[in-house]
This record gives structure tokens, sequence and C-alpha cells, in this order.
């Protein structure tokens, strides 16, 4: 792994080994130095013989990682850090896997997870994740979907795209549908443009631009990108310029995982001037949500 740059915060060696890998992910999952129920919150646990935990209030016996993102996928700490630090690289599952030494279904199962989590923090997150929205995007009761669905999707979400004094908001729109956008195109003159799948308009509203990721069962041909530019293809730098640069070098964006992406991009260009590293981990190391 010479490749990997460790950061100033990483001096003390993490990649050395699992046992140290894993003491630095544990502390990204304690409260105030000790690990708490992941299923009440409760500080009082203690350790049974056989290395499990158990909560004193409600007796739920559980693991240092269970129900949280990292324990997803079955990757060791150090394997986990390791792809962690690729992917605040940029790095595309295909790239990391030979350097990882591990199967490219492995890694990305893995880097799905990780945008999983990243999304769970948004504002919008348990729109996404719940009801028909969630099944699409393949979560349902805290379990990810990590097969190729072959039925089509009951709808394509829709995304506001917003910039406020450097920070990039990218809105579900659960009352916007891809049909709405081009019936606005064609009845309303709704400027679009296309990237592959991808649909973007002009100005709506409040928004610098709407966005979705269609497929073959939308008539993405008809739209021509003459005329007039969309306000976004004017501006110089900002999310979108960020964001459309990165969109560009994925390979083939499928609608399902579309807003996964997106959720991505945001997060990075909200935390362009920080450094990313242990904001991944301390994502993965979150619960993972179960809605009611």
């Amino acid at each position: 792994m010479s490749n990997i740059q460790p950061a100033t915060e990483l001096a003390q060696g993490i990649f050395a080994s699992e046992p140290t890998a894993r003491r630095y992910v544990l502390s990204h999952c304690e409260q105030n130095g000790k690990l708490r129920c992941p299923k009440c919150d409760e500080a009082r646990v203690y350790r049974l013989s056989d290395e499990r935990l158990r909560c004193s209030r409600c007796r739920y016996t559980f693991h240092e990682l269970s129900r949280r993102w990292i324990n997803v996928g079955g990757l060791s700490c150090l394997d986990w850090l390791r792809l962690l630090k690729l992917f605040e690289q940029e790095l595309t599952a295909n790239r990391m896997a030979p350097q990882l030494g591990l199967s490219y279904n492995t890694v990305y199962k893995a880097v799905t997870t990780l945008r999983f989590s990243l999304l769970s923090q948004a504002l919008d997150a348990k729109q996404l994740l719940t009801g028909a929205f969630g099944l699409d995007l393949g979560f349902e009761n805290g379990r990810i979907g990590m097969e190729k669905s072959k039925e089509r999707m009951g709808s394509f979400p829709v995304f506001g795209l917003m910039e406020k004094s450097g920070w990039a908001f990218v809105d579900l729109l659960p009352y916007m549908t891809a049909e709405t956008v081009l019936h606005f195109h064609f009845n309303f003159k709704l400027k679009l443009e296309r990237m592959g799948n991808i649909v973007y308009s002009d100005k709506y509203k409040h928004y610098d631009a709407l966005i979705f990721c269609g497929d073959e069962t939308i008539p993405l041909h008809i739209i021509n990108g003459r005329d007039r530019q969309a306000y976004v293809d004017s501006l110089v730098s900002g999310f979108w310029r960020f964001a459309q640069d990165r969109l560009r070098q994925y390979n083939g964006v499928t609608s399902r995982r579309f807003p996964l992406y997106l959720k991505e991009l945001e997060f990075r260009y909200n935390h362009r001037n920080e450094e990313l590293f242990p904001l991944l981990v301390s994502s993965l190391c979150r619960l993972v949500p179960e809605y009611e």
C-alpha cells in the first residue's frame, strides 16, 4: 500500500495491523470513550465471557460493531480503512479492487454501503430511505439490497440543486417526477440538458436546476440541448462544475443508485476544505437507521 499517503492524523500507524485499525475504528463508535447500546443508547453495558456486550437496561446482546454501516459486507477494519483512503482520493471501485487485493464485487458493495452512510446523514434521508423511494434505492428495514434490480423503478426521483454562501443543497422533491419535468419542458419551455441518462434543467423557482437520472423507458432522445444555455452551465465554478466533472468520470451511473452519487457529491463539496478521511470513518461507524 505504498501508494496510500497517510494524513497527519494517521501517523499513529493505523494501517499497520488489524488490531491498530480496529482500535481506531472503535474510537469513532464510542461516546466519551465508551460504547453505548446500539438499540436503546444506554451507557451501562458490560462484557460477557465470549467478548460480546450486553445492555444492562434492555438486555440486548451485541458486538462492538453491531448495527453499524461498517458491519455490512464482512470486511476487516484494516480493509475498510484502506478502502476509505482510496475513496477519499476519488478512485473508482474498478481501480480500488486490485490495490486492495479484493474482488470488484466486494469493493462495489463496500463503496455502496459507504455511500448509503453518507446519504443517511442528509436532511431528506428519511424520505429517501423509506417507502417507495427506499425500495427503489434498495433499502428496506435497515437492510441494503445489493442485487441489481431488473424491474423498472417505480419512479425516478427528482432533486433540486441550490448553492448558498458556498454550501450545496441537493433536495429531494417528492412532489416532482421525471414526467413532470418533461411536461414543463414541452409545455412551459423549461430548458433541459442531458449527460447520458442524467437530465438537468434551467432555473426552477429558487433552485439553480432540477436533476434526475432516467433510463430507456424515458424518451431522453427528444432532449436536443439546443437554443439557450442552462443556468448552471453558465457558471464557471461552484457545486455544479464540481459535480459535473465527477459524474462524467463514473462508469455508468444507474437511475437506481443516482441519489447515492448525488449525496456523495453534496458531502464532498460541503467538506471540500476539510480532511475527508476521519469524516468518512465517522460516517461508516454510524448506526444504520431503522425507521418505523
